[in-house]
């Protein structure tokens, strides 16, 4: 038989794809899911891939890959998409889809599929990483091609064929979610409606901060190399920082966003998204360069990172692009080494000291108590000379 190996999370979307896939493909279905920290349950999983007949189930734990390989990287550029946007389901869409292709070779698949709908951002990011690491392959969009228009007509299929429904809090269908060891978005149902108030009980890994507790968390992060490898002077693996950072900034309510973006294919949406524990790697890895690289390093930096976040945005991760700002970004990662100490309180991040072994900064240069080795005649020049640009 042919085969096809599917983006599977065990879901209610997926599970529908399996079953259409099989239905309209006559071909063996691989399941594939990609562990980066979502939560998930391994043996439901198996469990719903069984019920279809489905005999290969691939379940691959790759979060420190994802956290080392992907947000490190992206937290060293500090990237953010229109101000406010973490990428959290941007980051993770590049390495699913190199796994899966990887699978595809692996065992003879002739394509893959994916279950991002037909408006959003997903489908472009999983394609174009397809696209990176084969052009062979043959991709399977169930969602551009079949005759399912809507949630409601996938609800209707899922009852024909006894694939089991979910139900949120309230015991409804469930909002649209995608979480990893990064971040969770929600989307959907009222949250469409821009003048519609996100409902509490949608928050999944932060409280809010009027919740929070009344006495503040204090953590140092430590850094070496521009990135964090350690926890109160502790060492962790790169995704046991990240396990332990959601859970000290969410419980402090950190780390929520309510945004309306710009999709890449031209529609305006809205999203629910908590990053807590990259909120805080961002906050305090910018606060560790503040101390470590020289002003022209730092601005040249931050002149690339709008265009650098769009490109992770719109599915641009395996670029020449890219990989060209990354060089950027990292060429002087070297000498970003020391530790930062934070105020976590009530979604809010207090920075307590920076402890840096860097001559970058100079307490005798910017003392007001020194001032002979400070050539005050060479600042009026500098005045003189811009003051003369205003004019060009």
């Amino acid at each position: 038989m042919k085969k096809i190996v599917l983006a599977y999370s065990g879901g209610l979307d997926t599970s529908i794809i399996l079953k259409w896939l099989q239905e309209n493909y006559k071909a063996e279905i691989i399941a594939y899911t990609a562990d980066i920290g979502q939560v998930m349950d391994k043996r439901k999983i198996i469990k719903n891939a069984k019920r279809f007949g489905v005999k290969k189930i691939i379940i691959e734990n790759l979060k420190d890959e994802f956290v080392k390989d992907y947000v490190f990287p992206m937290i060293r550029g500090h990237a953010i998409y229109e101000g406010v946007y973490l990428l959290g389901t941007s980051i993770a869409r590049p390495l699913i889809a190199k796994r899966q292709i990887l699978v595809a070779k692996k065992f003879g698949a002739y394509a893959v599929s994916h279950g991002a709908t037909g408006k959003g951002n997903d489908q472009v990011r999983f394609e174009l990483g397809y696209s990176y690491f084969s052009k062979k392959i043959k991709v399977i969009a169930p969602w551009r091609i079949w005759n399912m228009q809507s949630r409601s007509d996938l609800i209707k299929y899922a009852k024909k064929n006894n694939i089991p429904i979910p139900k949120d809090k309230k015991g409804a269908p469930p909002f649209s979610v995608d979480d990893n060891l990064f971040h969770t978005s929600t989307e959907g149902k009222l949250l469409e409606k821009p003048s519609a108030k996100a409902p509490e009980f949608i928050y999944q890994r932060t409280i809010s901060p009027e919740r929070a507790p009344n006495k503040p968390t204090f953590i140092t992060i430590n850094f070496k190399n521009s990135n964090p490898f350690g926890l109160n002077g502790k060492k962790l693996s790169p995704s046991k920082i990240l396990e332990k950072l959601n859970l000290l900034a969410g419980n402090n309510g950190i780390g929520r966003v309510d945004l309306v973006e710009n999709r890449f294919i031209g529609i305006k949406s809205r999203g629910v998204y908590e990053t807590p524990g990259g909120t805080v790697l961002l906050f305090a890895h910018r606060a560790m360069e503040s101390v470590t690289l020289d002003k022209k390093t730092m601005h040249e930096k931050e002149s690339v990172m709008p265009r650098y976040a769009e490109l992770i945005y719109n599915g641009y991760w395996y670029s020449k692009e890219r990989f060209k700002i990354q060089k950027i970004i990292d060429k002087n990662k070297k000498k970003v080494n020391g530790s930062i100490k934070l105020k976590l309180y009530k979604g809010n991040i207090i920075i307590q000291s920076r402890i840096t072994k860097s001559k970058a900064y100079s307490e005798k240069k910017v003392s007001f108590e020194e001032n002979k080795t400070f050539n005050k005649a060479n600042i009026e020049k500098f005045i003189r000379f811009h003051s003369k640009q205003l004019k060009k």
